[in-house]
């Protein structure tokens, strides 16, 4: 009898280490291990699909989770901001699940992920924000704010690209997303990589935040040329510079990742207020992660301000 209660015990104890939790009880998630031809295969539900050996690492969820996102942009859905009630920690997770297996946060471990998380958000955050001086919260706290360009002043129409991302008439190709994507042929681009029409959809970006979480990581993980790295290859060590990005002052690290998207909008103007604002989001953001500023690098590896621009024409990209 005490023997089969034991075994009762231990079973019941093997189901609830199974039970993963995610911030609260409408995300919990049973792991499901197996053994197939002699290896060890999981599935986690919706961040890890499908059985196989990579679902069984650490996925982001597993150290990222719900009351942190929450913490991270804790102003979002107040009544003044304009995209109240879009950006949520679900459509963040399951939009990063198509990149985890490809680096996305699970790149050299643990803390290089937290790392790659907060620096990605960091972005994020700086580009979606409303926060000012006196803001309440403070200025840092109002990230997500928004998912589009309010008043854009032009519709972001470039008639070189007539005839391979041609315009669509009547629409308009200004700031949408987590990173704001501007003109036609960046939206064509991206688009195309996603499999989604937003050449002639643009606006699907303001109302599918999972899209928007998408559109934006794919970004970070996708060089702009193929001669260049890109964000997330600089981020996590994989780009080794070269003699002349030596020169250019250009080291592996968060600042080469704002010269890899933003390049002369932000890089090589000195003590650039922008700059500051997105590096600012990513110490805030490692501090509410528990990881710490301190881990972010010294000065030349979190700052753009003296490093030679990639391609200076490239600043279009996500030019407003």
């Amino acid at each position: 009898m005490e023997a089969k209660w034991c075994s009762l015990v231990t079973m019941a104890l093997l189901v609830m280490l199974v039970v993963v939790v995610n911030g609260d009880e409408s995300s919990q998630v049973k792991t499901v291990v197996k053994i197939v031809k002699g290896k060890k295969v999981c599935d986690k539900g919706w961040e890890c699909k499908g059985l196989s050996a990579y679902c069984c690492n650490q996925t982001i969820s597993d150290f990222f989770q719900t009351y942190q996102f929450e913490n991270l942009f804790s102003k979002r859905n107040t009544p003044v901001a304009h995209a109240s009630g879009f950006w949520d920690y679900h459509s963040f997770i399951t939009a990063a699940a198509e990149y985890q297996p490809h680096g996305f946060g699970t790149s050299g471990g643990k803390l290089t992920g937290q790392k790659e998380v907060a620096a990605f958000l960091g972005h994020v955050g700086s580009k979606t924000s409303c926060g000012y001086g006196v803001a309440t919260g403070g200025p840092l706290a109002w990230g997500l704010c928004y998912n589009k360009e309010m008043s854009p002043s032009k519709t972001y129409c470039d008639d070189y690209y007539k005839y391979t991302y041609p315009c669509t008439p009547g629409v308009s190709y200004h700031g949408r997303g987590a990173l704001p994507l501007y003109w036609n042929y960046n939206y064509g681009k991206t688009g195309e990589a996603l499999k989604t029409d937003l050449l002639n959809h643009p606006e699907y970006l303001e109302n599918n935040a999972t899209l928007a979480f998408q559109a934006a990581i794919w970004k970070w993980m996708t060089p702009e040329k193929k001669h260049l790295p890109s964000a997330h290859d600089v981020f996590v060590g994989k780009w080794k510079p070269t003699k002349n990005d030596t020169l250019a002052k250009r080291v592996p690290g968060f600042g080469t990742t704002m010269n890899v998207l933003y390049g002369d909008q932000v890089c090589g103007k000195g003590d650039d207020e922008s700059m500051n604002n997105i590096v600012s989001h990513y110490l805030y953001y490692l501090d509410l992660m528990g990881v710490g500023r301190e881990e972010a690098g010294s000065h030349d590896v979190l700052s753009c301000a003296e490093q030679l621009p990639f391609n200076q024409a490239s600043a279009s990209a996500s030019s407003s």
